[in-house]
C-alpha cells in the first residue's frame, strides 16, 4: 500500500487540496494527513500545531508569525496561503498559490468528488497533534477524537479511515466510537518491543519510523496479525529494504515515484 505522506509533499505544498489531488491522480492507496482543532471546533489539516511561517504567508500576503492554530477561528485560519512558499527542503515542489489549510471535511469531498480512479477506493489515513505537555495547543484527548469521529461519520468513511497518533490517549478514545475506524499507533526514534506496544494499545496497525525497524519486528507483528507501515521513505533503497522486510505500506513524500518502482519490479 502506497501512503501518500501529506498529499504528496514532494511536489506540491504539504497538507493542501492540490496536494490531495495530485495523490490520486498518481494512484495513492492512502491519502495521509495531520489534524488540528481551530478555537471554533473545527478539524483543519495541518502538520504542525501552530501556523509555519516556512511554508504559509500570514493574511495579506504578509510573512506570517508562529500563532497557534488552537487560538484562531476557522474563519481567521483560512486568511493564511500555504500554497505560495515551496518549501526548501523539496526541490520539484511547485507552489500552487492561495492553497489554504482545508477542513478534514474538504478532503474526504474532495476524494468523494474526484474522477480520479483512486478515489474511489482511495483510503484516509489521518494523524491528531497533540502532546500531553501542551494543552493549550489541542482540545482534550475525548474533545479531539468525537470532533474527527464525526466528520468520519459524516461522510460514512469509517470502514476507509485509519487513525494515526503518537498519542495513546486519542486512540483509546476514537476506539469508543466505532470499532471500523482502524487504529495505528506511530512510533518515533527509538525501539521498543513493538508486539508488546501493540498488544497493550489493541491496534492494528503499528507505524514506526523507518529506521528503527527490523525485518524481526515485521514478521512478530504480522504473527499477531498486525500490519506495518513505516514512515518516512523517499528512495529507492530504502524502499527495497522495506519490501525486503515484508511491510505491508510505506509512507512517501512522493507517492508517484514509489507508484513506478512498484510497478518496475512487478509488485503493482
Amino acid at each position: 500500500m502506497v501512503h501518500g505522506h501529506r498529499g504528496c509533499r514532494g511536489v506540491r505544498p504539504e497538507n493542501t487540496l492540490a496536494a490531495f489531488r495530485e495523490a490520486l491522480d498518481a494512484g495513492v492507496d492512502v491519502l495521509e494527513l495531520d489534524m488540528n482543532v481551530t478555537r471554533d471546533g473545527v478539524v483543519v489539516v495541518s502538520h504542525d500545531r501552530m501556523i509555519d511561517p516556512i511554508i504559509c504567508l500570514g493574511p495579506g500576503g504578509k510573512p506570517a508569525d508562529k500563532v497557534p492554530i488552537r487560538s484562531l477561528t476557522f474563519q481567521e485560519v483560512q486568511a493564511y496561503d500555504c500554497g505560495s512558499l515551496k518549501n526548501p527542503r523539496f526541490p520539484r515542489q511547485v507552489p500552487v498559490p492561495g492553497e489554504r489549510i482545508p477542513r478534514l471535511a474538504d478532503v474526504f469531498q474532495l476524494a468523494k468528488d474526484s474522477k480520479a480512479p483512486a478515489a474511489r477506493a482511495v483510503e484516509f489515513n489521518i494523524e491528531t497533534k497533540i502532546v500531553p505537555g501542551e494543552p493549550d495547543l489541542s482540545p482534550s484527548p475525548a474533545e479531539f477524537a468525537k470532533l474527527v469521529a464525526a466528520v468520519v461519520k459524516e461522510y460514512g468513511f469509517e470502514s476507509r479511515v485509519i487513525v494515526q497518533s503518537f498519542d495513546r490517549r486519542t486512540l483509546s478514545e476514537v476506539r469508543k466510537f466505532d470499532k471500523r475506524i482502524r487504529l495505528s499507533m506511530l512510533i518515533s526514534d527509538n525501539l521498543p518491543d513493538l508486539v508488546a506496544v501493540a498488544k497493550a494499545q489493541k491496534v492494528s496497525i503499528i507505524s514506526p519510523d523507518a529506521l528503527w525497524l527490523t525485518k524481526a519486528d515485521v514478521d512478530a507483528l504480522h504473527g499477531i496479525g498486525v500490519l506495518v507501515a513505516p514512515w518516512t521513505v523517499n528512495d529507492e533503497a530504502g524502499w527495497a529494504a522495506l519490501i525486503g522486510a515484508g511491510v505491508d505500506a510505506i509512507i512517501t513524500d512522493y507517492p508517484q515515484d514509489l507508484i513506478a518502482y512498484l510497478k518496475k519490479r512487478g509488485l503493482r
